[in-house]
């Protein structure tokens, strides 16, 4: 692993509105991330949710949300790659995984950081963060696609 930090960028062809929107309502990001959250994103809240994705349905995650200001940033905290279902992630620490959106010519654009992996357990870390590198790539197209089937 060469670094602490994970950072993807793209533009997508839509007004920032509806990017946020997609982003910030747990229902919306649901359906493009691939995950059943029991709650609405709220600052400080604690979210839960199954994995829908197909071959991880028996994956749990847990968002806790840092911040949101609306139309620019929202932020939580998880533990990355939690793949191993048997496993019990919540004695480890967190990343730290912020989406900014800003306008660009022709639409908006998005840029994800994802921190903390150097207090990953070493056993784990490279694992952890090759994962979520991977990770983002896929969620990036999948948000690429859900936007582009609500813009029409």
């Amino acid at each position: 692993m060469t670094s602490d930090r994970i950072e993807k960028t793209t533009v997508l062809r839509a007004p920032r509105s509806r990017v946020w929107h997609a982003l910030s309502n747990a229902k919306e990001f649901g359906r493009w991330f691939g995950i059943n959250l029991d709650g609405e994103f709220a600052p400080h809240s604690r979210l839960e949710g199954k994995v829908t994705l197909p071959g991880y349905e028996h994956l749990h995650v847990e968002m806790m949300i840092e911040r949101i200001e609306p139309e620019w940033l929202l932020s939580w905290r998880w533990h990355p790659s939690p793949i191993d279902a048997a496993k019990d992630y919540s004695k480890e620490p967190t990343t730290l995984v912020s989406l900014v959106l800003s306008d660009v010519m022709g639409g908006t654009k998005l840029t994800i950081n994802e921190s903390g992996f150097e207090n990953i357990p070493a056993t784990r870390r490279e694992e952890a963060y090759k994962g979520n590198e991977k990770g983002w790539e896929m969620q990036i197209d999948s948000l690429t696609r859900y936007i582009s089937s609500k813009a029409a």
